[in-house]
């Protein structure tokens, strides 16, 4: 297939997303298929406002419709809501030309949390986004659940992976975390408010907490938690460098759609401590015996009580966490993809033969 694939989150960003988007490209043109990828890095930009480090393309309409154009795309795959996304959506509506979107980001959530207004403020504009799109690729059931709650019924499901030749249990510890007072608590992600850090950093545990990541609160929760460990983005064998040092991975957010990091950590054999929400549910599962229920032992824990879902996470099988972890599998996820993909550009030509 000719695909095109237009987003608004691209290198340098470092989040799931991005890593997710470049390994399906990775694996797709691997197998085959033509892809031309178009994101901020070819535009003029601007950061987002209070967040810099996202670069948004500046008055993106014309030249993406151009790109598209010239490509000649059998489907096209539009991953953010975002201002080259909207152009992308405009030019298939014009075109005739199928679509499959994407929910990565709970972008009414994450307004909210920035603006203080209510959720339901901001998914009119999701609906109206993803209304035309042929399929809404979402990584959990449970998203799919709640989209069609809010009147998005046409969710796909695309789940995500881990690279198995970089996360597992078999590295040496970080030597920056080698010797520090145990248990070793670690979060990795965007240091930004709608990751509920502070929780984490609040609790009342014994140890020491080891934050891996960048964002715009990096500066503030570091005067603020002298005595964590701030050890700025991490990739590749030093992550899971960082994964193996850890005794229990703390993930507090409340608002991701799946967490991709939890998955890398468990891969290295690291139990999951998190809040009984989407995302963790469809990882660790209500009762930390995965999604299903049905795994031998727990992986991980849940709790309202993020310092009783560490305590309790501890004490989970570091060999039960690897083999789960390890079950995610990128080709698997892929082949979701290009499914979803098949099917709405069959659609268009279905109609090109009536």
């Amino acid at each position: 297939m000719r695909i095109a694939i237009c987003s608004d989150a691209w290198h340098p960003q470092v989040n799931g997303v991005v890593r997710t988007l470049a390994t399906t490209v990775d694996r797709l043109v691997a197998w085959g298929h033509q892809v031309v990828l178009i994101t901020p890095n070819q535009f003029f930009t601007f950061g987002l406002p209070g967040y810099s480090e996202i670069r948004l393309a500046m008055l993106p309409r014309f030249r993406t419709r151009r790109m598209l154009k010239d490509f000649g795309p059998d489907i096209v795959h539009i991953a953010t809501e975002g201002p080259i996304g909207w152009s992308a959506r405009g030019w298939c509506k014009a075109n005739a030309v199928p679509f499959t979107s994407a929910f990565h980001t709970r972008f009414p959530d994450y307004a909210a949390v920035r603006t203080g207004l209510s959720p339901a403020h901001f998914w009119p504009i999701m609906r109206r986004f993803h209304a035309t799109s042929h399929a809404v690729l979402v990584s959990t059931p449970t998203l799919a659940a709640e989209l069609a709650s809010h009147g998005i019924t046409q969710a796909t499901l695309w789940s995500r992976g881990i690279d198995a030749s970089v996360f597992h249990p078999g590295h040496a510890p970080l030597e920056a975390l080698a010797d520090l007072p145990r248990p070793i608590m670690l979060n990795v992600g965007r240091v930004a408010v709608e990751k509920n850090l502070g929780a984490f950093l609040d609790a009342q545990v014994p140890g020491t907490k080891v934050v891996v990541g960048n964002g715009p609160d990096l500066a503030q929760l570091r005067a603020r938690y002298p005595d964590a460990h701030f050890l700025g983005a991490l990739s590749g064998t030093t992550l899971a460098q960082a994964y193996c040092s850890a005794d229990v991975f703390v993930f507090p957010s409340k608002t991701d759609t799946f967490g991709l990091v939890m998955i890398e950590a468990l891969a290295c054999g690291v139990p999951v401590a998190a809040y009984p929400v989407a995302g963790p549910i469809d990882v660790v599962g209500a009762g930390g015996l995965g999604p299903s229920g049905d795994l031998a032992e727990p992986v991980g824990a849940l709790e309202e009580d993020i310092g009783l879902a560490i305590a309790h996470a501890l004490g989970c099988s570091s060999e039960a966490a690897a083999a789960h972890g390890g079950s995610y599998s990128w080709d698997s996820a892929t082949d979701q993809f290009i499914n979803a993909l098949s099917n709405a550009a069959r659609s268009r030509r279905i109609r090109a033969a009536a």
